[in-house]
């Protein structure tokens, strides 16, 4: 598993308006955690349903590889899984341009300014 890869995770059960099912996730969590033997990775989902008004949050990833519809993915959505609800995968990885606009969305979420 490497930052930057699309995987199949199960993200239920869900509560209220968090984002649930078996759904793509880009893994967000820096290599060296990776590498580690912490049980759990930082992910954002992916969604089908693409939100226009929301793009500044969404970014979209275009199909290929084992991803085989177009997604956005949804910055505001972090979660924190086990490793154990991580599937499938790699189905994918974003291009650089796709995770520098992953990564400039996230600052953005968190309050984060970039240098």
């Amino acid at each position: 598993m490497r930052r930057g890869e699309i995987w199949v995770a199960n993200l239920n059960p869900n509560r209220g308006q968090e984002i649930g099912k078996i759904r793509p996730v880009v893994v967000i969590q820096d290599e060296r955690l990776l590498e580690t033997a912490l049980p759990t990775v930082l992910v954002l989902p992916l969604t089908t349903q693409p939100r226009p008004e929301y793009e500044p949050l969404r970014i979209t990833v275009r199909a290929r590889e084992k991803l085989r519809q177009d997604c956005q993915v949804m910055v505001d959505q972090v979660r924190t899984l086990d490793r154990r609800r991580i599937g499938e995968g790699p189905l994918t990885q974003l291009t650089e341009p796709e995770m520098a606009a992953v990564e400039r969305a996230l600052a953005g979420v968190l309050g984060l300014r970039l240098a």
